[in-house]
């Protein structure tokens, strides 16, 4: 008599249990349909984004020969292991990042304000915060005067 019981129980739980599955699955089924109609039905709206074309930067000749690329605000940075030309990055070297020129290339980058000037050689890629020209590495800020605020206006002149 009990073990009827127990089955009778069980069937009768199984049952609710598959019909409730049933029913969620159905309403799934609706739901579905309704959203797909919905996106057929709906105009369809384009969006465009605004894109900035990549520059590079125009050269001109200096009196003195070299080749002035760019004016800007330049920062620096101690971190990473490795650069984009696969050299160990180094903080005490005299060395830049750049977005577009050669690596290997060397520049004359000088502190607007101050008038200090130091040469590095490009040998990263960045910087990548916008409105910013050139990151050197902390040696060439520390000559440069620019550790204590992070940032200075420079020139950059293409020396070699």
């Amino acid at each position: 008599m009990r073990l009827l019981a127990v089955a009778l129980g069980a069937a009768s739980l199984a049952a609710c249990a598959q019909s409730s599955v049933v029913t969620q699955k159905s309403e799934l089924r609706a739901s579905r349909q309704a959203s797909v109609s919905y996106r057929t039905t709906s105009p369809m709206i384009r969006r465009v984004a605004a894109v900035r074309k990549h520059k590079t930067f125009t050269a001109r000749k200096d009196a003195r020969g070299t080749t002035t690329a760019a004016h800007g605000v330049a920062s620096f940075y101690t971190e990473g292991t490795k650069t984009a030309s696969g050299e160990k990055f180094n903080t005490l070297d005299m060395t830049a990042a750049h977005p577009t020129l050669p690596f290997g290339t060397k520049l004359r980058v000088t502190n607007v304000a101050s008038g200090q000037s130091v040469t590095v050689r490009v040998n990263d890629r960045g910087p990548y915060v916008r409105g910013r020209v050139v990151d050197v590495s902390y040696s060439a800020a520390d000559a440069l005067g620019m550790v204590g605020k992070g940032v200075a206006k420079v020139k950059l002149d293409v020396v070699d």
